[in-house]
């Protein structure tokens, strides 16, 4: 395990996907390393995300997925994109289960917003579950707010998953570039 020194960002490559779509369903529905709190599996099951759509987010104009590497691990990766104008998304953000809490997530996120910036964004945009308080939490302490917009759960498309629920909506939060992150 290697420090924040040894750590790499790079964009995510087309030879990344099988890597990322492990990484991304360790952290969001649960698997042989389920240490982590960032689990969805108690709201869905199945997919997470599937080869298709990974490779539509790392071809997309504007769009990268960016991957933070420890050696050759897959640390934690995120979705950019910043072909809205001057708002950047960030989105498919995923640190490994047994490597969170110790600053991974903090790291990935910065780059986001860096490379957000860089490309004239003025402010980042992302979509959560609302019923992830806890995640919801989390952005929150690094500057994020929630808008009071929300979005429907595609129900019926099962590359995001099988609800357990009726109720999945994303809650939209939003937060100026330049703004100093809380830990």
């Amino acid at each position: 395990m290697g420090a924040e020194g040894t750590w790499v960002s790079r964009a995510a490559t087309p030879e990344d996907v099988p890597g990322l779509l492990e990484l991304v369903h360790a952290a969001y529905r649960g698997g042989p390393d389920v240490a982590g709190w960032t689990t969805e599996a108690h709201l869905l099951d199945g997919l997470r995300a599937d080869r298709q759509m990974v490779l539509d987010m790392i071809s997309a104009p504007g769009s990268q997925i960016r991957l933070l590497l420890d050696g050759d691990e897959p640390l934690a990766c995120c979705h950019v994109d910043v072909s809205g104008g001057d708002t950047g998304y960030f989105g498919f953000f995923a640190v490994r289960p047994g490597r969170q809490g110790g600053g991974i997530g903090s790291t990935i996120l910065a780059e986001a917003e860096r490379i957000a910036a860089e490309h004239g964004c003025h402010r980042m945009r992302m979509t959560v579950l609302s019923a992830r308080s806890d995640l919801i939490a989390y952005y929150e302490r690094r500057g994020y707010r929630r808008t009071g917009a929300t979005e429907p759960f595609p129900y019926g498309d099962e590359r995001f998953g099988t609800p357990k629920r009726p109720d999945l909506e994303f809650a939209e939060l939003v937060k100026p570039l330049g703004t100093p992150a809380a830990r």
